[in-house]
């Protein structure tokens, strides 16, 4: 299947990259306005900010609305923000305290991106390759599963450092290879997949255990992060539902065809202990 195909360079220093989000340079910056649809947000110099699709690893620095900066436990946070900069090439990776890069060797590492478009954030959803490109930049090329899988997207599926999170625009082909991926690194335990509690249910008492224990899909713990700090210091869910149910995150069950809310797919029993009743790679959802 068709995607626009880009060439340019990784740069990490004085940013924040973590597992599933990088800064990307164009060789040509013009390139960026091949794409159809939204337009991507870059800097002075060209930059932009990707987004890896079909990927969603824990967060490093999640802002809510109207909240305090929030993270979810650091070894699996920053484990698949080191792994993804490691990955595309990057050595000696020094950051200071609030998590943005100070040093890195080299400064900047040669790379590519296959892309379709951008997200209402103005970021570039893309796989994400390293070295040589496959084509000529600026140009829309098929992307079979063979070009997944030497990106890193599929990298942090294989390594259990991501989990399987998957938006309408995203072939079926590659959809269901990053779900393979997934599912044979849950099987051999690796990663954050033993202490994963996304359907086991994650037992909560506000926003410590949230951000310091509970190792859950990133798209729950952004949606209970806002919730709480809403809820002004209240650590009950049981209004969590009804949350959702407003937000109306709209998904695609694969496994039944239905259409519906995330707010179908998360249950909540006893006012603390949530948990999502399909796993993660049965959702498609809808782009905001």
């Amino acid at each position: 299947m068709p995607m626009l195909l880009i060439e340019g360079t990784y740069k990490v220093l004085g940013a924040s990259p973590d597992g599933d989000s990088v800064r990307f340079y164009p060789n040509d910056p013009d390139e960026w306005d091949l794409l159809r649809g939204r337009r991507v947000r870059r800097n002075r110099a060209g930059g932009a900010q990707l987004r890896l699709d079909g990927v969603d690893t824990l967060e490093t620095h999640y802002h809510p609305p109207h909240g305090p900066e929030l993270h979810q436990p650091p070894p699996f946070a920053g484990k698949a923000a080191d792994e993804l900069l490691t990955w595309l090439g990057f050595r000696d990776i020094t950051r200071d305290e609030r998590g943005i890069v100070t040093d890195a060797a080299p400064a900047d590492v040669p790379g590519y991106i296959l892309t379709r478009a951008a997200d209402k954030y103005g970021r570039c959803v893309a796989l994400a390759g390293r070295g040589e490109a496959p084509g000529t930049s600026g140009s829309r090329i098929a992307v079979d599963v063979a070009s997944l899988k030497r990106t890193a997207n599929y990298h942090q599926l294989t390594e259990g450092l991501a989990y399987p999170t998957f938006y309408r625009k995203l072939y079926v082909d590659l959809r269901e290879e990053m779900t393979k991926a997934a599912q044979a690194a849950r099987t051999a335990d690796k990663g954050l997949w033993p202490k994963d509690e996304t359907e086991s249910g994650a037992k909560l008492n506000g926003l410590t255990s949230l951000t310091n224990s509970s190792v859950m899909l990133p798209k729950l713990f952004r949606r209970l992060a806002d919730y709480l700090v809403l809820n002004d210091g209240d650590p009950s869910l049981a209004g969590f539902p009804g949350y959702l149910e407003q937000r109306d995150d709209r998904l695609l069950i694969l496994s039944n065809g239905q259409s519906t809310g995330f707010d179908t797919v998360v249950d909540v029993t006893n006012g603390s202990t949530v948990r999502l009743n399909r796993p993660p790679e049965d959702l498609v959802f809808e782009e905001g």
